[in-house]
């Protein structure tokens, strides 16, 4: 378990190349946002649902986004501004495959930064990613500038990272699955495929 940190399944997004909520597809028995949570959750003391507004549909406690449009950014500010931990796990929705070990791995790279960050074929990803209550001034200002760009990468940059690049990460996660996103009706057909009907 991972006392010191909260959980927050990002599901806020538009889903704009899917072509549907994304949270709602089903993978097997079960949706993506609850394939997600079921990963995390037994982590974790505490769980939280990041969304733009609030939904009906999910029984699992919820932040909405208080800057409208501005993406994950938003939500990662809202989820910093809520949580009573020092620290928060943020991952995406549309991430089935994530592996407890490799959060696992990540949650020991947190000493002296401000957030932990892996890294997949030279991209960092920011919505797997851990960030401590340090984090919230500085995408607090990130949301407040009205040039610039409002984006998770923006932020990184400004930030302490502790970057853990993917040959570090395959001790965890061999095939790097958890990094697997479902962007596209394609991708959500090589899920189903990958995920063998469970």
């Amino acid at each position: 378990m991972i006392d010191d940190c909260t959980a927050v399944v990002m599901a806020g997004g538009r889903s704009r190349r899917m072509g549907c909520d994304k949270a709602t597809l089903l993978l097997g028995e079960r949706t993506l946002l609850q394939r997600v949570v079921d990963s995390v959750q037994p982590l974790f003391a505490e769980l939280r649902v990041s969304v733009r507004a609030p939904r009906a549909d999910l029984p699992w406690p919820q932040i909405c986004d208080r800057h409208q449009d501005a993406g994950p950014l938003a939500g990662l500010c809202a989820a910093l501004e809520d949580a009573s931990t020092p620290w928060i796990f943020a991952l995406a929705t549309d991430m089935p495959f994530v592996k407890p070990a490799l959060i696992e791995l990540l949650a020991q790279r947190r000493a002296g930064c401000a957030a932990v960050v892996p890294v997949v074929g030279g991209h960092p990803q920011p919505l797997a990613a851990f960030y401590s209550a340090s984090c919230l001034a500085t995408v607090r200002a990130l949301l407040d500038e009205t040039h610039g760009k409002r984006s998770l990468r923006a932020a990184l940059d400004r930030l302490d990272v502790c970057y853990v690049d993917e040959s570090q990460l395959l001790a965890a996660d061999p095939e790097l699955r958890s990094f697997f996103d479902l962007d596209t009706p394609q991708d959500l057909i090589e899920a189903i495929r990958s995920a063998g009907g469970k």
